[in-house]
């Protein structure tokens, strides 16, 4: 008798050990709840598509218009430092732009655009205020078709270039930009090798992002056919206000008292040694305050992009033909890049980018042939519902 309770015993302790794994004895977890599924029958497909495709249309329509509002001007200058020097003490040497070079997209249609011209000039041939830095400027003339409303922004854009590598991306160091420091061998073995230190010394910033920054300079543009009705001879841009809201909150304003005791500590990265040749007390950079920086640190998802480099809130941007100076500094063309000024307006939409309105329309025009189509064969040929002298053993 012993051994038949014993027995007894081991198959209740199999079935209190299985038991855990069995769903409780609800409605849900049994699966048991009361479920719907919609019959798909021409009388509510057809419908569905045609109200898809109206609902679509006017939306695409819409942002088509809201696109179109918005006015857009692209001069691609990277040729520019291919051109012969003009010779000091003489008249530039101006050279049209390639047509597919520069490009108007405006707010509305204008015929007969005079062509955008540049000419490359030495750092000695002009006294424009910019950086010493500059080695080679390129003088671009362009012309303002019509007036532009504010706000008005300047962006650069750059092709070819593949912010969003991960090695790139990953390519700094967080506590150093917030004023935490980081001695040459943390940062060597954190995210920022190969551009951690340099001669033993820290870089600041360290990594690959920061050592790449672009570094064109632009002069304010300057209208060069000024009237009695334009009286102001040149358009600001202000460069505050470019980056979003909350970035200088990651950088400290000097590394000093801020994770390093003294400048001679740290030195720059090496490819901004031409305008900070080293690090003192009046040539440092000020990270928390520099916006250019900042939008260059807030990495591109694609190869082509472009980014804010100055805007005008306040005034319009008369028609007529200006001259901006580009400081030449930033190489693209040996990895194949090229580089662009942008001066454009927004709209309530935004930019210039009229592909999410053509995408509506194109959906509402993929719903309405669809529709149509499954319209004719319903009337063509109609199938009655559940008919089942349809199945394949019944035929």
């Amino acid at each position: 008798m012993g051994l038949f309770k014993r027995k007894g015993s081991d198959d209740g302790e199999k079935k209190e050990k299985g038991a855990w794994r069995r769903p409780a004895n609800t409605a849900f977890k049994q699966q048991r709840l009361k479920a719907w599924q919609p019959i798909l029958t021409p009388k509510t497909v057809l419908p569905t598509f045609f109200i898809v495709a109206i609902i679509f249309g006017p939306i695409g329509g819409l942002l088509i218009w809201g696109s179109s509002q918005v006015s857009e001007m692209r001069f691609d200058y990277t040729d520019c430092e291919n051109l012969q020097p003009s010779p000091n003490g003489t008249t530039l040497n101006f050279v049209d732009l390639p047509s597919d070079k520069y490009s108007y997209r405006l707010s509305r249609s204008i015929s007969n655009i005079q062509t955008p011209q540049y000419a490359l000039v030495t750092n000695e041939n002009l006294t424009n205020g910019l950086s010493v830095s500059d080695r080679l400027q390129c003088v671009l003339n362009f012309t303002v078709p019509i007036d532009l409303d504010p706000p008005v922004f300047l962006y650069y854009g750059l092709t070819n270039f593949y912010q969003n590598h991960r090695r790139y991306v990953k390519s700094l160091d967080s506590d150093q930009l917030r004023g935490r420091g980081g001695s040459a061998d943390t940062l060597n073995k954190g995210d920022c090798d190969p551009l951690g230190s340099l001669n033993g010394k820290p870089i600041y910033p360290c990594g690959l992002i920061a050592n790449s920054v672009f570094n064109d300079t632009f002069s304010t543009p300057q209208l060069l056919n000024t009237n009695t009705q334009n009286p102001e001879s040149s358009y600001v841009f202000s460069e505050k206000n470019i980056a979003w809201p909350g970035e200088s909150k990651k950088y400290v304003s000097t590394p000093i008292e801020n994770g390093y005791d003294s400048f001679e500590e740290i030195v720059p990265p090496p490819n901004w040694a031409l305008r900070y040749p080293s690090y003192n007390e009046s040539n440092f950079p000020n990270l928390a305050e520099d916006e250019h920086f900042q939008n260059w640190m807030r990495t591109a998802g694609l190869p082509t992009f472009t980014k804010l480099w100055g805007r005008n809130d306040t005034a319009t941007m008369a028609q007529g033909r200006y001259q901006i100076i580009i400081g030449m500094n930033y190489p693209v063309q040996p990895y194949k890049g090229t580089k662009s000024v942008v001066i454009s307006t927004v709209s309530w939409i935004g930019g210039k980018n009229p592909f999410l309105g053509w995408a509506y329309v194109a959906a509402a025009g993929l719903f309405a042939f669809l529709a149509i189509v499954g319209t004719i064969r319903h009337l063509v040929k109609p199938r009655r519902l559940g008919d089942m002298s349809l199945l394949s053993w019944n035929r």
